[in-house]
C-alpha cells in the first residue's frame, strides 16, 4: 500500500475551488474576532522579521498589502509613513481602532481596497509589503503586478508567506487540507511559482522565518 507521504510527492494535488473577492470576504469577516489571539500568535515572528526588513530601510512611504487587524502597525519606526490596504471591512475596523487606541500617528491611511485592481497612482510608494496575503487573494502575480506598478522603480518588495513543502508529511496534511481553502481564506497549499515566475525566483532573496521555517521572507528590487 502507497503511504500517504509518497502519494503526496507522486501524484496531483487534490482539486480546490479558487479563492474569489467574495469568498475571502466572508472567511475574513468570521476570522477578525479571533485573528490575532489564534494567528497573531503563531505569525508574529515571521511578521516581526517583515516589518524589521522595512525598517531598515530609508524613510519613505510604506504600502502594507493585507494590513488585516494592523497587527504590525504598532512594529514600524516613527521616520515611515504607512498606508495599509485590506478587502475585510471587519479586520480594518480593528486596526483603525488599534491605530487610535495606540496613537501611530505614523500610519497616514487604512483603506478597503483590492490588492488586484489599487486605485492609488504609479509610483506612490517607496516600498510595499504584503504578509501572509499571496496565498489568500485569487491572482498572486496580478497582486505581484499592482505592487510594481505603486511601488518606484529601485523600491523594494516584501513578502511573507507559508509556501507548500516540497514533500513529506507537511505536504500531505496540506493538500488534504486544501479542498478547505474557501472556508479557511487562504491556500494551505500554496506554491512559490504561483506568485513568482522563474526569472523572479532567481533575483528573490528568500530567507526561512521561525517556527521552523514554516514561513518565509521574500525580497525583490522593483525594477
Amino acid at each position: 500500500m502507497t503511504s500517504l507521504s509518497e502519494r503526496s510527492r507522486s501524484g496531483p494535488a487534490a482539486p480546490r475551488r479558487p479563492l474569489d473577492a467574495e469568498a475571502v470576504r466572508a472567511a475574513y469577516a468570521r476570522w477578525a474576532r479571533v485573528y490575532d489571539p489564534v494567528f497573531g500568535l503563531v505569525s508574529a515572528p515571521a511578521r516581526r522579521r517583515a516589518v524589521s526588513a522595512v525598517n531598515a530601510l530609508p524613510d519613505g512611504r510604506v504600502l502594507e498589502v493585507g494590513v488585516g487587524t494592523g497587527l504590525s502597525l504598532p512594529l514600524y519606526r516613527r521616520g515611515l509613513r504607512v498606508t495599509g490596504i485590506d478587502l475585510s471591512p471587519e479586520m480594518l475596523a480593528r486596526a483603525r481602532a488599534k491605530v487610535v487606541r495606540e496613537g501611530l500617528d505614523h500610519v497616514e491611511a487604512l483603506l478597503e481596497m483590492d490588492a488586484e485592481d489599487m486605485t492609488f497612482a504609479d509610483h506612490a510608494f517607496d516600498s510595499a509589503v504584503a504578509m501572509f496575503v499571496a496565498s489568500v487573494v485569487p491572482n498572486p502575480r496580478r497582486m505581484l503586478a499592482e505592487m510594481r506598478r505603486v511601488v518606484r522603480p529601485g523600491g523594494t518588495l516584501l513578502f511573507v508567506n507559508h509556501f507548500a513543502a516540497k514533500g513529506g508529511l507537511r505536504l500531505a496534511i496540506e493538500r488534504a487540507a486544501a479542498p478547505f481553502s474557501r472556508a479557511l481564506g487562504w491556500h494551505p497549499d500554496f506554491a512559490l511559482d504561483a506568485l513568482l515566475t522563474m526569472g523572479e525566483r532567481e533575483e528573490a532573496e528568500i530567507t526561512p522565518c521561525p517556527p521552523g521555517g514554516l514561513f518565509s521572507l521574500v525580497r525583490l528590487r522593483n525594477g
